[in-house]
């Protein structure tokens, strides 16, 4: 698929990653023309365009009307909501994935016919609920009407998995590790990656095993 990612944060940036990873096409957009310079250099593969993505000429720049998907991933809910209803409106984009910043405006992003607006902030609200701790888990995204979640875990010095390599760990069915960060670096781990307490883990994996995933990470819930 070619995939076109507006904003390149630290989501925006997991995403492009792994999408990348996986042989899509992407194109990623950013505001800020040093930070696309660096990503230039380091994804290769992938289009950086420096520019403001509400803005029609940026998005025909990054050719969306040949998109399968637009994710607006930006730091306001004002230009993802621009972002996606010019994907559908002027490019005929027919699936747009958005972050919800502020779960109060999910009622704009369903008016204005976002097709997957993002609300982490329900997705953590329910992990609390389930006694996970605030600090340890942070759920980020859920996609494909809410199947899929992909959640961000602190590993702790008691982890099961801290100081194991990838290969001699086992999760849930379902449930993949797409990056590590660690102070500022981000790795793409593979079976001979070890983890180390202090990492920031993201991962993917079904809704229904989350908390399964979760245990495995961190060894409690």
């Amino acid at each position: 698929m070619y995939i076109v990612i507006a904003g390149a944060g630290r989501l925006g940036l997991v995403l492009a990653k792994k999408l990348n990873e996986d042989n899509h096409r992407i194109c990623l957009i950013d505001k800020n023309e040093s930070l696309c310079n660096k990503l230039a250099g380091e994804l290769k593969g992938v289009m950086i365009i420096a520019g403001d993505a509400t803005y029609p000429e940026i998005l025909r720049e990054a050719k969306l009307e040949k998109a399968d998907v637009c994710v607006s991933a930006a730091a306001t809910d004002e230009d993802n909501i621009i972002i996606c209803h010019l994907a559908k409106e002027l490019f005929g984009i027919k699936r747009t994935v958005a972050r919800v910043n502020d779960p109060k405006h999910i009622p704009l992003y369903k008016y204005m016919e976002v097709d997957n607006p993002v609300d982490s902030t329900s997705i953590i609200a329910r992990i609390v609920e389930e006694e996970a701790s605030f600090t340890d888990v942070m759920s980020l995204l859920s996609i494909k009407k809410g199947r899929l979640s992909i959640v961000r875990v602190d590993i702790p010095e008691e982890s099961p998995v801290a100081n194991k390599s990838l290969k001699d760990i086992k999760l849930p069915p379902n449930s993949v590790l797409v990056s590590i960060i660690r102070g500022p670096d981000i790795i793409i781990p593979y079976g001979s990656t070890e983890i180390l307490p202090g990492d920031e883990i993201i991962a993917a994996t079904l809704i229904d095993v989350e908390k399964d995933l979760i245990k495995a990470l961190i060894g409690k819930i």
